[in-house]
């Protein structure tokens, strides 16, 4: 069996003299416990020096990510292929996969092979002749300063960590630049006020200053390669009729010294908003599609990196930046926020105000995907960027023409009310129940068995033409029991058994009124005695 191990200094080769040994890991200990054990056990075969620190960074570097070098590929190729019948140990389960795949030789990976390696790196000075351990510290010590700046150079917190600066310089440049011109503006303002108002850009105003100095000095300064024709003209024909002070050379000298410090620094600036353009272009592309090159390095600042960014739901990437609003909101019981750095996304922009808390909820759940794929994806593409963008394009477009859903493009139909004229069936109505017949015609038998009483009926009969006047609704009915009845007894009896029906429902409401407030006066006793005990 033969064993590939991995030195600062280069590949060395070594020949098991004893493979049985190998499989009790227990035995290794003795087996290397002197160097003159060391060289029983194993024979060193074939050792490959790195030529420089270059070649032994790119070797380290492909072992660590479990690929194949350049280097190893021939130290293989020459002296492990014409043994190919053997097994080669391995210190990397993935460096021994690769091997496998490229090379066609058995790898051997196990807790064994662990053991042999710690015993060969402890006697690596006697079993390598002619490297002194002085020149093996050396190499090892330059190779992990090398490793170590490659490291940093191309790790992804690192750049995050040039976004986070760049984007709070740039703030604090866009603060210290406000301030500059407003100071600028202010103080040749004493001299020169008219121009101010004429020159509205603030680079151009700094360049103006800077090349006509005093306002005497207009008619002769060419200012064509800083404004256009007419304003230049205007320039010059107030400067004739200004109404400023005069100053002195000292005191143009040191605005000519801060308009110099605007060009500079907007100069600077320029330079910089390019560099953090092309670093979130490189970093988070995706991110950059959805909202913008300044809206996602300032959320890469607040959270600290672009990986603790994609820990962050889509809710808190949504209020991130509205902290102070958040939890005032939650102590005072009222609404929370609805957005807070990604609301000065051009998405968020272009939304109508009733729209915008919907957009920047549905872009911070896109933003979080987006994230997550720069953060963490093998691959870096803009696929997804362009598709989320399209898609929240088209839902904007959708809400603001007023539509509901983003698939619906049709108008909604109108709705129309049918008015139906019913007329009222009088066929339906009856005026005398059949129960009543029955009290009616009990009323006749009486009559006709008692006949001697007449007075009594002329009586019955007024009292029944008073009731008719004091209650016009039953005309009708009692002129249908007259024509019925010739001798009008038959009506007294019916106005009498209303009268009865209409007192028995009034009492019966009555009892049904005392019934509920009594049951709910029980309640509430019950209640007040479980409250006591």
């Amino acid at each position: 069996m033969l064993v590939l191990f991995e030195s600062p200094s280069g590949y060395a080769i070594f020949k098991m003299l004893d493979e049985s040994k190998v499989e009790a890991a227990d035995d290794l200990n003795e087996i290397f416990s002197t160097p003159e054990n060391a060289a029983n056990a194993v024979k060193l075969k074939h050792f490959k020096k790195f030529e420089d620190t270059t070649e032994a960074l790119a070797a380290t570097t492909a072992a660590v990510e479990g690929k194949l070098s350049k280097s190893l590929k021939k130290v293989l190729k020459k002296i492990v292929a014409k043994d190919a019948h053997e097994r080669l140990a391995v210190a990397d389960a993935k460096l021994g996969q690769a091997i496998k795949e490229k090379m066609n030789l058995t790898c051997v990976y196990s807790p064994a092979t662990q053991e042999l390696m710690r015993g060969i790196r402890a006697h690596v000075d006697s079993l390598i002749s002619g490297l002194p351990e002085r020149d093996m510290t050396a190499m090892a010590l330059g190779l992990a300063h090398s490793l170590s700046r490659y490291k940093l150079k191309f790790s992804p917190d690192k750049v995050d960590t040039m976004i986070v600066q760049a984007i709070s310089l740039l703030d604090d440049l866009d603060k210290e630049l406000n301030n500059y011109i407003m100071r600028c503006r202010e103080w040749y303002g004493w001299h020169f006020p008219e121009v101010g108002k004429v020159v509205t850009d603030h680079l151009a105003f700094a360049k103006v200053i800077k090349k006509m100095g005093v306002r005497t000095n207009a008619e002769s300064c060419d200012l064509s390669d800083v404004l256009p024709e007419e304003i230049e003209k205007e320039v010059v024909a107030m400067a004739q009729i200004s109404m400023g002070t005069e100053i002195s050379e000292e005191d143009i000298m040191n605005i000519t010294y801060l308009a110099d410090q605007i060009i500079e620094i907007t100069e600077y600036r320029g330079q910089l908003y390019d560099y953090l353009k092309n670093r979130m272009a490189a970093i988070a592309p995706n991110l950059t599609l959805l909202v913008g090159e300044l809206v996602g390095a300032r959320l890469i600042a607040h959270a600290g990196s672009l990986l603790n960014l994609a820990k962050h739901p889509a809710s808190t990437v949504q209020i991130l930046g509205a902290e102070k609003a958040l939890f005032r909101a939650l102590k005072t019981r009222k609404d929370t926020p609805k957005y807070g750095l990604i609301y000065h996304a051009s998405l968020v922009g272009q939304s109508n105000p009733k729209n915008k808390g919907k957009i920047s909820r549905m872009l911070a759940a896109k933003c979080s995907l987006a994230i997550r794929y720069d953060a963490l994806a093998e691959e870096s593409s803009t696929e997804m960027g362009i598709e989320h963008r399209a898609k929240l394009e088209a839902r904007l477009r959708s809400m603001d023409e007023g539509g509901k859903g983003g698939k619906t493009t049709h108008r909604p139909d109108k709705w129309t009310n049918k008015s139906e004229l019913k007329m009222y069936d009088s066929a339906q109505d009856f005026t005398i129940p059949a129960k009543k017949r029955k009290i009616e015609e009990i009323d006749e038998r009486e009559e006709e068995a008692t006949p001697s009483k007449p007075k009594k009926k002329k009586i019955k009969l007024e009292e029944s033409i008073e009731v008719e006047e004091s209650t016009p609704k039953l005309k009708k009915k009692k002129k249908k029991v007259k024509n019925e009845d010739s001798n009008g007894v038959s009506g007294v009896g019916q106005v009498d058994t209303a009268e009865e029906t209409l007192e028995k429902k009034s009492k019966k409401k009555q009892k049904e009124a005392e019934l509920a407030g009594s049951e709910t006066k029980k309640a509430k006793k019950r209640k007040s005695i479980k409250q006591e005990e």
